[in-house]
């Protein structure tokens, strides 16, 4: 289907080309590419060849060093522009293929590059819509028969993240100092976490935008989903514990966030798409739609310790868990006129299915710390200790090639003094 050799395990098919941002050592400039099997094409070497009628006229958003501009182009442009990429990948399409100098300069070896935040993010939203883990932490800390709040199952309950925090796969971070509780009975303390969590999710940028005051309804929610990358929120339980109540987590989730680089477009995703969840209670009329947006991406966790020679497998789920929908989710977090930009990252919340090993977070996996996780060699965890490294990844499944997302990675570093 395309001249380039991709292999049936590899993330980046040719049903994928996911966006992305890169750099090389002989051209450290960042520039807008497209994923391939193990490579990488450099839109800004064949902008010209975008000729539709839409992209003919905007060329010059492939020069710029973040997606953006792209983005706000709405998704008619990501339409054509895809179309054209399938074309000149293709292998009845010579453009390309037969033009051995054009190929040498637009073509990069992953391997060859390093790899960056996709966009300028200008806001961050983090949702709350896995039923599963949301039952799960309300069992822990209200009991069985509080586990939900009342309005959970009437709206997508969410809240503002931290923007500047938010930083791509393979960056180190360190672990959070803050106030905690640890015991109950006496005041808190101020030091390192003990309690250092990932958070299983996934995340979507908006493209397109809409004023101020004019809500997104949710049969045009989906014109302004731009793709779908890999989430790591990190969480710092014993710090959110402690200040969360009223407002909301804080201190505890907002030193960082980590993404995968390779932004997959919803078109690559729609063949994956599966019947919505069946809600009860109905949601209120500006909620509801009946088109499947709920989507089949086997999702996996692994950690690796300092002492650990390689990755083992933690957690396995799926983003088909998921209650509310993005396109619910986009839907109320402009239904009171709330404008979002190209380039918002809005998540899913902690992604849990029903069973043990689908549990997206150490919390719920050591049940707040009450049993060990078993980690292999005789080792065992309840939360992350410093040098452990966790890896997200997730892919769609086709008959002979998958729609993937890559890595997802990020290690926990000792935590710095003041």
């Amino acid at each position: 289907m395309s001249f380039i050799q991709v292999d049936p395990t590899s993330d980046f098919s040719y049903q994928n080309l996911p966006y992305g941002v890169f750099s090389t050592s002989e051209n450290p400039k960042h520039r807008i590419g497209v994923a391939i099997g193990d490579q990488i094409l450099d839109l800004s070497v064949i902008k010209s060849l975008f000729a539709g009628p839409v992209m003919s006229t905007h060329q010059d958003v492939f020069d710029q060093p973040v997606l953006n501009a792209f983005m706000s182009l709405g998704h008619e442009a990501w339409k054509e522009t895809r179309r054209t990429l399938k074309t000149l990948l293709s292998t009845s399409e010579s453009t390309l293929r037969d033009d051995a100098s054009l190929r040498s300069r637009a073509f990069v070896p992953q391997s060859a590059a390093s790899m960056h935040l996709p966009a300028d993010i200008g806001d961050y939203t983090d949702f709350y819509s896995s039923k599963d883990h949301a039952s799960n932490v309300g069992t822990m800390f209200r009991g069985k028969d509080n586990a939900l709040m009342p309005n959970w199952l009437r709206l997508p309950v969410g809240y503002h993240g931290r923007a500047s925090s938010v930083v791509v796969s393979g960056t180190a971070l360190h672990r959070p100092l803050g106030q905690m509780r640890p015991d109950q009975t006496k005041p808190p303390v101020f030091r390192p976490s003990q309690q250092m969590d990932f958070e299983l999710e996934m995340a979507f940028f908006v493209g397109g935008g809409n004023r101020l005051g004019e809500p997104i309804t949710i049969d045009r929610a989906h014109e302004h989903i731009f793709g779908m990358v890999l989430m790591n929120d990190w969480s710092a339980r014993d710090i959110q514990a402690w200040e969360y109540v009223p407002l909301g987590p804080f201190l505890g989730k907002n030193f960082g966030t980590t993404i995968s680089p390779w932004v997959v477009p919803m078109e690559a995703l729609l063949p994956f798409a599966e019947p919505n969840p069946i809600q009860d209670p109905e949601p209120l009329p500006y909620l509801q739609h009946q088109d499947p947006y709920t989507f089949n991406i086997n999702l996996f966790v692994s950690l690796k310790g300092r002492d650990m020679d390689n990755h083992v497998n933690i957690c396995k789920s799926n983003f088909q868990f998921m209650y509310w929908t993005m396109k619910q989710q986009l839907a109320h977090h402009t239904v009171n006129g709330c404008n979002v930009r190209p380039g918002d990252l809005l998540a899913s919340g902690t992604i849990s299915g029903p069973n043990p090993e689908s549990f997206g977070s150490m919390l719920e996996l050591s049940w707040r710390g009450s049993k060990s996780i078993d980690v292999g060699g005789g080792k065992t965890r309840t939360f992350l200790n410093d040098g452990d490294e966790v890896r997200i990844t997730g892919f769609c499944e086709g008959d002979g090639f998958r729609v993937g997302f890559g890595s997802c990675q990020g290690t926990i570093l000792p935590a710095l003094q003041p």
